[in-house]
């Protein structure tokens, strides 16, 4: 369970905020702190500058807190305002651009096209011998699982900003692709395109590590998945 479960509802904090209830804050504070700064931190230059803009906003919910109609969650208001001005801080400091255009690096595939089998194969399309994903399990010990961590935090810090940023709103804070698009000001086919790239590279470093750290079962084995015939545009 994650520290919003332990939060009052939105009801509750709302008319603590606006009557100025120091608990109210704390609480909100210090459950919603931790992924406002991951997240600023994608927008902006330096740590320092991600911490003011976490600071920016929380000033800016109390100064606003009156005028929140409830047409969001909570939480969606306070990242909405959090994503504004840590993106007008990124593009002062000029280490961002805007999300209302794809870049070259949108373009093309986001999987390696020999990979797969070509349109002249009977089976076009599908994976060429030794190239589908294998499926993995997190390492069962400690100090791997943690390495494994570390992987996926060096994967998500090599994306494009606007990449890291899409992918963590949407698979590390959980928010739904509506949300993202009001956040970030994107259509829904951009941000379609966005994560699935985010999450193509991501998943490539994951491979990469898992193929040589964690044995895997051939497939067609009793201990192993079952070998199916996985389509590109499944």
């Amino acid at each position: 369970m994650g520290p919003d479960s332990t939060l009052p509802s939105d009801a509750d904090l709302v008319s603590g905020l606006r009557a100025g209830d120091e608990t109210a804050f704390r609480q909100v504070l210090d459950a919603w702190s931790p992924s406002m700064l991951r997240l600023a931190r994608s927008f902006v230059a330096t740590p320092a500058s991600a911490e003011e803009a976490v600071q920016e906003t929380w000033l800016a919910v109390i100064q606003g807190v009156d005028g929140f109609a409830g047409r969001s969650s909570l939480k969606t208001w306070v990242f909405r305002i959090l994503v504004n001005t840590a993106k007008n801080r990124g593009v002062k400091e000029s280490h961002t651009l805007p999300f209302s255009s794809l870049l070259p690096e949108d373009e093309g595939p986001s999987v390696d096209p020999a990979r797969f089998r070509p349109a002249s194969d009977a089976r076009p399309g599908h994976w060429n011998a030794g190239q589908k994903p294998q499926p993995w399990s997190l390492p069962e010990t400690a100090a791997l699982q943690a390495e494994a961590r570390t992987v996926l935090g060096a994967a998500l810090a090599t994306l494009p900003d606007r990449h890291r940023i899409v992918v963590t709103l949407r698979d590390v804070e959980g928010y739904s692709s509506e949300e993202v698009c009001g956040m970030l000001g994107i259509s829904a086919g951009n941000q379609r395109v966005i994560l699935h790239r985010a999450r193509s590279a991501v998943r490539a470093r994951l491979e990469a590590y898992f193929a040589e750290r964690v044995p895997l079962p051939r497939q067609g084995t009793a201990s192993g998945p079952r070998s199916s015939s996985t389509h590109h545009g499944a």
